[in-house]
């Protein structure tokens, strides 16, 4: 019995022609088989068992790019794809060897095509060969102008809106989005900043499919999320593996493919062994990639004008638009299944509408925003669509998603910036508000668990969120000192403090420390500015630009800083003193902070108003015949006496800080490379990162685990959402 060896030649006779091994080999070789050859049938049918080293899928892949662009194999087992879907699709009863085939090959098509996108040479990806070579036969089935991509997206998303998750069909689920994934990964070869002349096959043919079937995918993917399913099943009693079949569950062993092989236990083990179901991360990721593509066009106005001597640098950004993302579209008008609203502006929606019950994706999202994508998809909706933006402002319970975001925000050194930002901006949207400014303030908590630098017990929500924001404005002062975080909290500082309502003692305490901190590095730039000013005036020599232009512009910011928390105090005591007795105190107790300013050209004006609150309470306070020492509960309790006799009229009236979020003109040079970076960071998909050019990486990936060495991609902090997150001051 004479030893076979390890590496064949790829669809050598030495291996019978019904095993795996012999049909993979054939495939990757250098024969051609028709797209009407029984060898297809063969392939996708007979179980996958392989058990091959890293080293040897490799070499199949390598040989698999040699001999594709003239046997065409990616092509036509794309094609046996989307005709073994319509197949499961199109039939009531489907047989368990139509998922067995459309499973084969969902999963061998992903293995080969990741391979070839990773080791493109061309933007167009012309490696990939997605066509039939016209001198060969095909069925009269199969039409020669037929584009392969859109028949494989288009059997691949009727599946997925069409085809309800079970027991005997979740695998196929899963492995057709991981599919998806490799298929959209195009995008991760071009530059954050989408060009006329990038070209992504398969995202650009989900792009083209009919508004009902792309409204259908979307209700699916966010149901998915939904329902977290999860089937305790096992390959005994899985319709799909009859007999001796599991051996497809262990597929090729291999760093190149190791993005789609996921343990059986971790697919479908028990729930109780689990909290999460990869199928609701992996349509989550899914959703989030088509929601946020753009594809870029050309305006009409300016394809008249380009002639063949056009350069690139008049293709710029300012002439250039993207075409509508009918996926963003369905997403931002989606509706709740409970609620059958009239469009009382009479804009009817063309189209079918999204119907999708809002209770359970606000409580899903609740449960699930400690995962950075679970925010990514919260922006979206808040931030596009106005109805669910509506139905989370007029819920009680918005602790159910507060809770957790302020929780992100209090672990701020354990998260990445982008979360930080996106966590603000959702507090910003919510806070523009004025009805959630004031339910903010009723809701009692009895405690906060997670606070550990003080005992929390029946603080309102609107305090903690006081606490919070404050708290993140020290911290990235000290840590981070990212001006645009400070514009994110404070903004939304402001838009509350009209609406403040019995601030908690502490929170109150926060609000004026913040004031002091903010006041002493303000003095002590503008003690170096003057300092350098005096220098310049004994020398001279001196050219009078010797401040250095950092210094110029951070005490600029810090000014900018300091009016906006006056603005804060004063519209606390503008319209809600009354209401905020431990706020009146606070004032009371640091008032030596707001001295060095009574009479500072930039500040004097906003401390008028505290001035005169001051006043009134230091003379009710002296008017008082005291015994003893004052103590704190006393003197509060003066201040709440005095509350009801206070009267505004010498209170000077400004006009009400309201910040709003707006979107920059290009949020997608943000949003594309984010969502590339959850996806690898949280997916388990591996890809090549020498072949990244959409975000920097700094950190190869050696092996299936890249979640946490990709936590440390580069963030894009300045050049990122930051400068996208435009912050409009009314």
């Amino acid at each position: 019995m004479g030893a076979v060896p390890s590496t064949p030649r790829w669809g050598s006779a030495a291996w019978s022609q019904d095993t795996a091994e012999y049909l993979i080999g054939t495939l990757v070789g250098e024969k051609s088989f028709p797209l009407a050859s029984e060898y297809w049938q063969k392939l996708l049918e007979l179980p996958l068992n392989l058990h091959w080293p890293a080293q040897r899928v490799h070499q199949a892949c390598e040989a698999f790019a040699q001999n594709n662009c003239y046997t065409r194999h990616l092509a036509k087992i794309l094609v046996h794809l989307g005709w073994c879907l319509q197949e499961c699709v199109s039939t009531s009863t489907v047989t368990p060897s139509a998922f067995l085939k459309a499973f084969n090959a969902t999963y061998i098509s992903s293995v080969f095509l990741k391979y070839l996108i990773e080791d493109a040479k061309s933007d167009t990806f012309e490696e990939l060969y997605l066509s039939i070579d016209e001198s060969e036969v095909v069925p009269d089935s199969f039409s020669r102008d037929q584009n392969i991509p859109e028949l494989v997206m288009h059997s691949m998303l009727s599946f997925i809106g069409k085809v309800d998750v079970s027991p005997k069909t979740y695998l196929l689920h899963h492995e057709l989005l991981n599919f998806m994934v490799v298929a959209m990964s195009t995008q991760l070869l071009s530059g954050p900043s989408p060009g006329q002349k990038d070209v992504h096959p398969f995202v650009d043919a989900a792009m083209c499919q009919e508004s009902s079937l792309v409204g259908s995918v979307v209700r699916k993917l966010l149901l998915n999320f939904i329902m977290q399913p999860s089937f305790s099943i096992n390959a005994a009693s899985y319709n799909m593996f009859e007999g001796n079949q599991t051996g497809v569950l262990q597929r090729v062993g291999s760093a190149a493919a190791s993005f789609v092989l996921l343990p059986f236990s971790y697919l479908v083990g028990p729930s109780s062994e689990a909290t999460r179901s990869p199928l609701a991360d992996i349509s989550l990721h899914v959703l989030l990639i088509l929601i946020h593509y753009r594809k870029c066009v050309l305006e009409e106005t300016v394809k008249d004008k380009i002639t063949e001597s056009a350069t690139s640098d008049f293709l710029g950004k300012e002439n250039t638009c993207f075409s509508e993302n009918p996926y963003c579209k369905a997403l931002e008008h989606a509706r709740d299944i409970e609620f059958d609203r009239v469009d009382v502006e009479g804009n009817a929606l063309s189209g079918p509408v999204v119907r999708l019950p809002f209770a359970s994706l606000f409580d899903t999202l609740g449960k699930y925003l400690a995962d950075e994508s679970a925010v990514l998809l919260l922006y979206s909706l808040v931030h596009g669509n106005s109805d669910f933006l509506e139905y989370v402002l007029v819920r009680t319970d918005l602790d159910t998603l507060l809770m957790p975001l302020l929780e992100t925000l209090y672990n701020a050194s354990k998260r990445t910036s982008n979360q930080i930002y996106m966590v603000l901006i959702i507090l910003l949207i919510l806070s523009q508000d004025s009805s959630f400014n004031a339910s903010v303030h009723k809701l009692i908590l009895p405690n906060v668990p997670w606070y550990q630098e003080r005992l929390l017990r029946q603080t309102s929500l609107g305090s903690l969120m006081v606490i919070i924001l404050i708290r993140t404005v020290k911290y990235n002062l000290s840590k981070l000192r990212d001006v645009y975080l400070h514009t994110n909290c404070l903004a939304t500082l402001a838009n509350m403090a009209p609406h403040v309502h019995r601030l908690s003692a502490y929170a109150s305490q926060r609000l004026v420390s913040l004031f002091d901190m903010l006041a002493r590095k303000y003095t002590k730039l503008a003690e170096l500015k003057n300092d350098r000013m005096h220098t310049d005036i004994g020398n001279s020599e001196s050219t009078g630009d010797s401040i250095p232009e950092d210094t110029l512009t951070e005490l600029h910011i810090y000014t900018d800083f300091l009016r906006i928390v006056l603005e804060i105090l004063n519209a606390i005591l503008t319209y809600a003193l009354p209401r905020n007795p431990e706020v009146v105190y606070a004032i009371m107790h640091r008032q030596e902070v707001f001295q060095p300013f009574k009479n500072h050209p930039r500040f004097n004006e906003l401390l008028e108003n505290i001035f005169t609150v001051l006043d009134f309470f230091n003379s009710r306070m002296d008017a008082q015949s005291m015994d003893g020492e004052w103590s704190v509960e006393k003197v509060l309790q003066v201040i709440i006496i005095n509350c009801r006799s206070w009267r505004s009229e010498g209170i000077k009236m400004f006009t009400q800080l309201r910040f709003t979020y707006e979107q920059e003109s290009h949020p997608e040079e943000f949003f594309i490379p984010y969502v590339w970076q959850l996806v690898i960071s949280r997916c388990g998909f591996n890809f090549n990162p020498r072949c990244i050019n959409l975000f920097p990486v700094n950190h190869p990936v050696e092996d299936g685990h890249a979640g946490e060495e990709l936590k440390q991609l580069q963030d894009a902090e300045k050049d990122g959402l930051a400068e996208r997150a435009g912050l409009l001051e009314a």
